[in-house]
């Protein structure tokens, strides 16, 4: 028996019957011989962390655009705090953990830089729109490896579409990534608020603190706590955290999501990303090799967008700077 067959036999023994097995899953879109060590969402996990556009998102804005300081949160932190999370749920509810890390580790790979920022500019120029979610579906399955993708499991490309709005995943592992995003980004987003000055512990709301808790790590306990005890045939919180937590979300639209301190950056990042797309459009013969045979295939709009899309922030400006700025100007600084 090989060390997979021995770990998918103790998945069996041990995993709730609502959990997805590895050994069930229902498979790539190309076959593939088995591993004799990973199972296929182990595999699958180390595919997402080893790619190019895990690494990108190191250079990705979480909220604040280019923040003063080293520990605010960036688009990797926050993935990693989701896992965390993910994986904290999903082994309470004795659901497989190795597929709840691999959606929550590649659930914003499609992640625009400049953060909801750039999502709006594209999703304004772009003819059909952009959403980030089903990029990151498109990374994985088309983007990746000069075209050939990662190959995942349909159980985890399910989880990665249905992580934000609209259709529930199909497993409850899919399903709790939708939660656990919210909870990691709510609670985070207050740290790097209070930390840039935006607001204070204070301004919570008062029935927040009450339930929830007056620390980040009180309100995630709460929250983790709450999803586990509520959670069976779906995955739920009780009607009172449930509010709570809404009014928390709500509460940080308008104090941090929509606040003209927070937010005064993101009309030049939404121009670098409009001028580089029209750049582009015009001039498609400046595109990546990789891009140009999007281009090819599926058009120039396609091909800018998936490029454009997977920029970091400090690569955005860098080719912003390049195309736009003058050479005699570059470098200078007030």
């Amino acid at each position: 028996m090989t060390i997979r067959e021995q770990t998918q036999q103790q998945e069996a023994q041990y995993l709730s019957p609502r959990a997805v097995l590895s050994q069930r899953t229902a498979g790539r879109a190309r076959p593939e011989e088995e591993d004799p060590i990973r199972t296929p969402f182990q595999r699958d996990r180390d595919r997402i962390i080893h790619c190019k556009s895990f690494r990108r998102l190191m250079h990705k804005t979480q909220v604040f655009l280019s923040p003063e300081g080293d520990h605010y949160r960036t688009r990797l932190t926050h993935t990693l705090e989701v896992a965390q999370i993910a994986r904290t749920i999903a082994r309470a509810l004795r659901l497989n953990e190795d597929l709840t890390e691999a959606i929550a580790l590649a659930h914003d790979l499609g992640h625009t830089p400049f953060g909801h920022a750039g999502e709006r500019a594209l999703n304004e120029i772009c003819p059909w729109g952009f959403q980030h979610y089903l990029q990151s579906v498109r990374v994985v399955e088309k983007l990746e490896k000069d075209g050939r993708g990662l190959n995942l499991c349909a159980e985890v490309l399910d989880g990665i579409r249905c992580h934000t709005t609209g259709q529930e995943a199909a497993t409850l592992e899919g399903r709790l990534i939708r939660f656990s995003d919210k909870i990691a980004y709510m609670n985070h987003d207050v740290d790097d608020a209070v930390r840039a000055g935006v607001l204070s512990e204070e301004e919570l709301p008062w029935e927040v603190k009450w339930t929830l808790g007056r620390t980040k790590n009180q309100r995630i306990a709460a929250l983790v706590s709450a999803v586990i005890e509520n959670s069976g045939e779906t995955i739920a919180m009780d009607e009172q955290t449930y509010r709570i937590f809404l009014q928390l979300q709500q509460f940080l639209f308008e104090a941090v999501y929509t606040n003209p301190v927070a937010k005064s950056e993101e009309g030049k990042a939404e121009k670098v990303v409009k001028s580089l797309y029209a750049y582009f459009i015009e001039h498609g013969e400046k595109l990546p090799s990789e891009y140009r045979a999007v281009w090819e295939q599926e058009g120039i709009h396609r091909a800018v967008c998936d490029y454009i899309s997977g920029m970091s922030d400090r690569f955005a400006i860098h080719l912003y700077t390049q195309l736009f700025v003058p050479e005699s100007w570059q470098g200078i600084s007030e």
